[in-house]
């Protein structure tokens, strides 16, 4: 495993520390390029980037009880382990996954994603289940599915 955080800047925390803090559920995303994939959820999703180096970042959407933390890890980071047998060249990452963001405006998400050149694959519609939300697709091929609830 080749790491390309420089040498002169400090990790997020300690790998066990920050290990040890997580709770509930949680999102670990493999991308090929970390920067790319900041990018899109900072311009697209409206997240905030709480770390970010070329190996990691840790991103959150919105505050208190709403908020919403995701792990980023770039494939080089992850050695040998068996999960890089299926994120080969051409790979569709995710298939069948919905990365819901509660809360995250899908009109101006899809705004966003389309003034950046990211693939839209529904715009925003009101759904039957209570929620206006969209489908877009990050540079790894997730989709994201923000949405907010109807009034």
């Amino acid at each position: 495993m080749t790491k390309k955080r420089p040498e002169d800047q400090a990790p997020f925390m300690p790998a066990p520390e920050y290990g040890r803090s997580l709770k509930g559920f949680g999102v670990n995303l493999l991308v090929r390029d970390v920067p790319r994939a900041v990018a899109f959820a900072r311009e697209v999703l409206g997240a905030v980037l709480v770390y970010g180096d070329p190996d990691f970042a840790v991103l959150r959407h919105g505050t208190g009880e709403n908020a919403a933390e995701w792990m980023l890890h770039a494939d080089h980071t992850y050695g040998s382990h068996p999960l890089l047998g299926l994120t080969g060249d051409g790979a569709v990452r995710g298939v069948g996954v919905e990365l819901r963001l509660h809360g995250c405006d899908p009109d101006a998400a899809v705004a966003r994603a389309k003034a950046a050149g990211h693939y839209v694959m529904a715009e925003a519609a009101d759904k039957p289940h209570g929620l206006r939300e969209a489908y877009i697709g990050d540079p790894d091929g997730y989709i994201w599915v923000p949405d907010v609830p109807l009034r």
